[in-house]
């Protein structure tokens, strides 16, 4: 099975090459074969600062969402639907941040900062459908809490495996979909004035901004397709913690109460940074637009959210810690036999 899926993943990525090809040949006329990544516009003895951090903070992004997973899969009290969103949130992290925090790493010690016209739209297209997907799972997540506080009773039914399961696919499946659109439309633009990207990774903001031709229904189809993806789940995030917030008010226990705030306090700081850097980039007039900015803002919601999100979720975590310490103190105490 794992060979197989292996042979799946790599035909679909071959058939996507195939088509960026194709769409670049049929649509688009420029002769441009790899674009420049600019990066980050600091002195070159900052650079290497620059490089140690971000490589601090994706190795702790990939330990801490690949820890969060292990735990989440070992301890069986952790296997409840909010740990397996929150199991497929860590996924989408490492994913997400592994996309283009290795890139962004070498550009910054290297003098060429290349990268070739499909690998920039490979990029951006996994970078589009993971963010699109996470969205969608701080949404499911939300909804996930509102049932468990405001109606206990049926939560196991609202929220049993199969339906779990089946909202965490769709949420994948809607990534991706959208991401195409994304994708398809920016790759059949023209790219003859300048190859060079005034960001650290291929995002359509800066591609935009590079492109000869008129990108008056580009920037309408993408602002369309984010404006429904982000509001749309962050409306759905609102109105459940709103209901949420009124449920827990009303508990008679104040140790209920405690817990009920300890936890959506922990989503909610994740959804705030995440929402609020991702409308400040995708859902502004074009004209508005200002690159240095842009290239600031992206650490937060690329670099920065993978990393917090398995913190923010364990350290405000009853559970989390005691599966953690648990796991630990096995390891540490030997088994005899």
């Amino acid at each position: 099975p794992g060979s197989e899926s292996g042979e799946d993943c790599a035909t679909f990525f071959v058939f996507l090459q195939n088509w960026m090809q194709m769409t670049r040949t049929t649509h688009n006329h420029s002769t441009i074969a790899e674009f420049v990544l600019m990066g980050f516009l600091v002195p070159e003895e900052l650079q290497l600062i620059l490089f140690i951090l971000f490589l601090a903070v994706y190795v702790v992004t990939v330990l801490g969402n690949l820890g969060m997973m292990v735990l989440i899969w070992v301890d069986s009290r952790l296997h409840t639907p909010m740990y397996f969103f929150l199991l497929s949130l860590s996924f989408a992290d490492v994913c997400y941040s592994s996309t283009i925090t290795p890139k962004m790493l070498v550009d910054l010690v290297s003098e060429r900062k290349t990268i070739s016209f499909v690998g920039c739209f490979l990029q951006m297209y996994v970078f589009i459908a993971l963010a699109t997907t996470e969205c969608i799972l701080f949404g499911l997540m939300a909804y996930d809490r509102y049932a468990a506080i405001c109606n206990p009773l049926l939560y196991t039914v609202i929220m049993s495996r199969a339906i779990c399961l089946k909202m965490i696919i769709g949420a994948y499946i809607a990534g991706f979909l959208n991401s195409v659109i994304h994708t398809s439309y920016i790759s059949s633009l023209s790219f003859c004035d300048s190859n060079v990207i005034q960001h650290f990774f291929c995002d359509s903001p800066p591609l935009l901004k590079l492109s000869c031709s008129d990108t008056h229904v580009n920037e309408n189809i993408i602002f369309t397709c984010a404006g429904l993806n982000m509001l749309g789940t962050l409306l759905i995030v609102l109105t459940s913690y709103s209901y949420i917030l009124f449920s827990i008010l009303g508990m008679h226990s104040a140790e209920g109460r405690q817990k009920a705030f300890s936890t959506c306090a922990s989503h909610l700081t994740a959804v705030t940074i995440f929402y609020g850097t991702l409308i400040f980039t995708y859902l502004r007039p074009s004209s508005s637009y200002s690159l240095n900015e842009d290239r600031v803002v992206s650490v937060f919601y690329t670099v920065v959210i993978p990393m917090l999100n398995p913190l923010i979720y364990s350290l405000r975590n009853k559970e989390v810690k005691e599966a953690l310490q648990k796991l630990i103190l096995r390891k540490r105490i030997p088994v005899i036999v």
